[in-house]
């Protein structure tokens, strides 16, 4: 019987040593203040406005502008139906004549009748005549006396009728109340227009304002007549200075929020609707800051070269925050204290030693 036996030893390969990467910039993390904005957003709208109505009944038989048209103040921009209420004002100009020569015969009675019974009183006195024809011509003068007066009340009623009547052929005309923008138009020529149904919008488009929402809790950080910065998204990356002119009293019930309302200054480029941000500040707070080149991209995620105690990179994801100026903010990943890559830019840095330049 032969027994075969052996012995051997695998010996395991030796760990490779890191490549070593020379002359790389190197940052111990720190952290520092930086302002605590607080960020409210809101919406671009024209410091005036108003929503033109109908306030008769009538087909709209003409439309004089249309969006985009700039209109000036008293400028007939629509015109409804005014057949009836012209008719109206024809009655009521005839009543109004019919009232006034009605006057004009009361008081030509008045004078006579008052002329009368200034004779009759001298006769009175020299008992050239009885009581009771000296009564019969009081009677008459104050029957006179009544019906100047009826007569007066009449022609006053007949002006507010006349009046009435040319207010309401005037409706018939809807008029722009100031100078401004067309930025809607609700009705074409044709339609029917109700009492009280929209027609235009006008828009002063000298004067805008961001109205803004903020929280209670934040309140406190808002007062009238403060300057604020507002960015507009819609704009180029300028900041526009805005004053805060009214604070709404009253609060949303449902999101617990008071309006406030931003006046900006005059931009040609701003119009009603475009979304903007005021930033009221809160002080400082603490943060951790990273050059911006220190960030790399990895898909949709961003990550930082940190150094661990040999000196080796690794690639880390963090959480950045809001940029300020050439630095960004850090909000998770990272410790005050660790050293990381400052500039890596396309280099592979993973795994291996960086010695700092």
């Amino acid at each position: 019987m032969v027994i075969f036996s052996s012995c051997s030893s695998e010996q395991q390969p030796a760990a490779r040593p890191a490549e070593t990467v020379r002359n790389v910039a190197v940052l111990a993390v720190q952290q520092a203040s930086i302002p605590d904005p607080l960020e409210a957003v809101g919406t671009v709208r024209a410091e005036q406005a108003s929503q033109l109505s109908s306030q008769v009944m009538g087909n709209i038989v003409e439309v004089r502008a249309h969006e985009g048209d700039h209109v000036q103040r008293g400028q007939v921009l629509a015109v409804i139906d005014d057949s009836q209420p012209r008719a109206a004002v024809d009655r009521a100009t005839a009543a109004d004549g019919a009232a006034q020569q009605q006057l004009v015969a009361a008081d030509s009675d008045l004078v006579l009748a008052e002329s009368t019974l200034k004779r009759y009183q001298s006769l009175y006195e020299r008992k050239s005549v009885s009581p009771q024809e000296f009564d019969e011509v009081r009677a008459r003068q104050q029957a006179a006396l009544a019906r100047r007066d009826m007569a007066q009340a009449g022609q006053s009623q007949a002006k507010a009728a006349l009046a009435q009547a040319r207010t309401t052929l005037e409706y018939t005309r809807i008029r722009a109340p100031f100078d401004g923008v067309i930025t809607e138009k609700k009705a074409d020529s044709g339609t029917f227009a109700a009492a009280g149904m929209p027609i235009f919008t006008v828009e002063d488009v000298r004067r805008y304002r961001l109205e803004a929402t903020v929280n209670e809790s934040d309140l406190r950080y808002v007062r009238t007549g403060q300057k604020v910065p507002v960015a507009i998204d819609a704009l180029d990356s300028t900041g526009l200075q805005g004053k805060v002119v009214q604070i709404v009293p009253a609060a949303d019930a449902a999101s617990r929020t008071f309006l406030v309302k931003i006046e900006l200054p005059a931009d040609a480029r701003l119009r009603s609707g475009l979304f903007g941000r005021a930033q009221f500040s809160r002080g400082e707070r603490q943060a951790l800051l990273i050059p911006r080149s220190a960030v790399v991209e990895r898909g949709q995620l961003q990550g930082v070269f940190v150094l661990d105690q040999n000196k080796i990179a690794n690639l880390r994801y963090v959480t950045v925050g809001k940029p300020s100026g050439s630095d960004i903010e850090v909000l998770a990943g990272l410790q005050n204290g660790e050293r990381l890559v400052t500039k890596p830019g396309e280099l592979d840095l993973n795994g291996k030693r960086v010695e700092a330049e």
